[in-house]
Order: C-alpha cells, then structure tokens, then sequence
C-alpha cells in the first residue's frame, strides 16, 4: 500500500514539509509505502471550465497535475499540505487540486485523504476546512488526528518546535495506516465499496 503526499508549499524544506515528513515516518513504520511530491513553483493555470478533460481522460493543460494524478491512480491514500497565505490555502494548490479532482475524480475516490495547514501563526483552521471540501465531495473517508491537522513556525527550524504539532501528524500517520488496513482487510472478507448511483444534478428547483 501506497500513500502520496503533496507538498503544496513552494519551499522545497519548509514547515509544510516538516509535517509531511513527519507523516511518512509513521506511515514507514507501519510498512506503507510513501512518496512526496513536491509541487514547487511551477507556472499553473486555473480550471477553465473547457471539459475537454471528459473527452481526454486528463486534464487539457498537460503539466504537473496530470503528473501528479497518474501516481494518484496508483496510490492507496492520500495527504495533502499547504501553507497558510491570508488564512487560506495557497493559491497555487487550490488550482492544482481544482483541476486534479475535476478531470480525475476517479483517482481519489473511495482512498482516505487527510489534510495538512501549516502557517507561522493563525488562519490554519479556515485553509484546513477548505482543503477537506476536496474530499467530502468525492466519497473520500477523512483521515483524523488527534487535534486538527496543523503545525506551527516560519521554516522547518521552528517547526521542529511545534511538538504538539508534530505528534499530531505522528498520530495522524497512524490513524491512516489503521485505516487503510482496515480497508484491505475488508477487500479481503469480500467488502467492496458501495455502487455509486448515477449523478444527479439540481441546479434548481420548480
């Protein structure tokens, strides 16, 4: 079992890879597997709207999200990180994910994912929520800790400070391998997940 790991942050060794690495570790000592995928600082587009993804299978704008949702397919789990920028996730991850969930939904359904905020100060409760509407919209179970999902300090320094904050992500790791286990344990007594209904879409009402 897999577990990828997007580090939305342009800083390749920041705070919000502090958390993720702490993360892995756990995962590791449950023997899952992990990887890091480092979104840096690419030039990114937002959705647009086009729904050419429906006709190509992918994205239209082949770049790092198209990367980045083929190892999605793979992968059994997911976390994904962001720094706090005006108490919000940072732009460049919401395009990232906007554009991922939309033209890929199916290399996330169904795999727990959880959700990381990191931020010098404050605003890591509101970037946290955002980052979950991703999940609970694409019948995702969210991965839980024992606190909310964040860690504290302006770089990886500081971070390494925060160790309420780091055991949090510990716990968070465990709490992912637990339920990834208890998914394939499950896939094993003959459980599959439930037969999505067709869509239905009310954009009003009569």
């Amino acid at each position: 079992m897999k577990v990828l790991l997007l580090n939305g942050s342009s800083r390749k060794n920041g705070t919000t890879f502090t958390a993720l690495e702490e993360i892995s570790v756990a995962l590791n000592k449950e023997q899952i597997e992990t990887e890091i995928f480092q979104l840096g600082n690419p030039e990114l587009r937002d959705c647009s709207g086009c729904c050419a993804c429906r006709r190509l299978g992918k994205c239209a704008y082949d770049d790092v999200v198209n990367e980045f949702v083929k190892k999605a397919r793979q992968a059994n789990g997911f976390v994904f990180g962001s720094p706090v920028y005006y108490a919000h996730p940072s732009g460049r991850i919401l395009s990232f994910l906007d554009r991922a969930f939309y033209s890929a939904a199916s290399a996330f359904a169904y795999k727990p994912a959880a959700a990381v905020a990191a931020a010098r100060r404050s605003g890591t409760t509101a970037s946290f929520d955002v980052l979950n509407k991703y999940f609970a919209i694409c019948n995702m179970p969210i991965v839980t800790s024992q606190y909310w999902n964040n860690i504290y300090g302006n770089g990886m320094e500081q971070a390494r400070q925060d160790e309420e904050g780091l055991q949090t992500m510990r716990q968070l790791g465990y709490n992912m391998a637990w339920i990834l286990k208890c998914i394939e344990a499950g896939r094993t007594a003959g459980i599959e997940r439930p037969e999505p209904e067709t869509k239905i879409k009310t954009n009003f009402i009569r």
